[in-house]
């Protein structure tokens, strides 16, 4: 019998999201971000190296008997919503979340304790777009050694250790010197894309990659829409005390009645979308409903984080249009998790299949 989820946040829940917020604050101010955005380094591995190894948060869905902190995907998803406000550009969605699921189905202890202490940064080698349960390529294994090219990899220039799956039906761990690895023009810079080359390259089999990443994805897509929510609550925020503070005619833009119908609409839909991404996170915690409440979620939340982040820029007006201004890393964000791990539609249609409801 299923119980009814509890959507609030804990106590402890909310204490850790004050220790990350605090902890970005001090390395990922907008600044920094953009900068690094033109640089030829845009991960920010101080960030992540304070995240992961001070504290402890690469290891959150890591039971303690495997190196982790023994946490939930509740946890977890607190932290994503940290990131997504900061836009932060670690690689925490990718190793801590996606890799790390991955490595828990196919049981492999010793590499899940290194991602655990976040000594190394792992990545899935499926394309980011690809939907749970989706189509994804592999490469071909061929004498004890692995050959083809993988494209759309997250956050592949940054990796230790690439999973990749292969046309044998197995799961590889590949080191990433093993690998070509070459950046792709990425429309979020926060969160690169790389293609992955193998040519003989060594791979060590965990398990089988159906279940491993069929798992990843689901966790990967539940949690994504944690960070598309911190997303879209940042985009409201911070509209809300621009529009209180900037001035036409001797008084204070937001208060036109046009605008403020406008927010009213983007906070009940920001409000809708904590409430959709709360209970999946509850659900991959629970393990009670979960590819439903994914499916609401990753149905819901794309289309709210564009909203809000295409909001933030045109009522920011002129300055929500320059480089400088943050807005754009923002809807950038948005747009580029709108389509990773499946679209809105995809979602919609595998909801629709789920509940056994016919299109017309």
């Amino acid at each position: 019998m299923s119980t009814q989820p509890d959507l609030l946040y804990s106590e402890e829940e909310e204490a850790l999201r004050a220790a990350v917020r605090d902890l970005l604050a001090d390395h990922c101010g907008a600044a920094g971000v953009i900068a690094r955005t033109e640089s030829d380094a845009p991960h920010d591995l101080a960030a992540w190296k304070a995240l992961a190894d001070g504290m402890g948060l690469a290891g959150l869905l890591v039971p303690e008997a495997q190196g982790g902190q023994g946490a939930t995907h509740r946890e977890a998803a607190v932290v994503l919503e940290e990131l997504g406000r900061a836009v932060a550009p670690v690689p925490y969605l990718t190793s801590a979340v996606v890799a790390t699921e991955a490595l828990l189905e196919c049981g492999a202890d010793g590499l899940l304790a290194e991602l655990a202490s976040g000594r190394r940064i792992g990545a899935l080698a499926v394309a980011l777009s690809v939907a749970p349960g989706g189509a994804h390529r592999t490469v071909r294994h061929e004498d004890g050694a692995l050959y083809g090219e993988l494209t759309g990899i997250a956050d592949a220039a940054v990796a230790d250790v690439l999973l990749v799956p292969a046309d044998d039906g197995g799961l590889y761990a590949v080191d990433a010197e093993a690998a070509t690895v070459t950046p792709q023009v990425s429309f979020d810079l926060t969160r690169p894309l790389a293609t992955v080359t193998l040519d003989k390259a060594a791979g060590r089999r965990l398990g089988d990659a159906e279940p491993a990443v069929r798992r990843a994805l689901r966790a990967g897509a539940g949690l994504l829409a944690s960070e598309q929510l911190g997303v879209a609550d940042w985009a409201l925020t911070e509209t809300v005390r621009y529009l209180k503070e900037r001035k036409q005619f001797n008084r204070p833009v937001g208060g036109f009645q046009a605008l403020k119908h406008r927010l009213a609409q983007l906070w009940l839909e920001v409000v809708s979308l904590r409430a959709a991404a709360r209970n999946a996170a509850d659900a991959l915690a629970t393990g009670e409903d979960i590819d439903v409440a994914v499916a609401v979620a990753q149905a819901y939340a794309a289309p709210v984080a564009v909203h809000a982040a295409e909001e933030a820029v045109q009522l920011h007006a002129g300055i929500g249009m320059t480089w400088e201004h943050p807005a754009h890393l923002y809807l950038k964000r948005a747009k580029a998790d709108s389509i990773a791990c499946g679209t809105a539609g995809a979602h919609r249609t595998t909801l629709a299949e789920l509940v056994d409801l016919q299109a017309p």
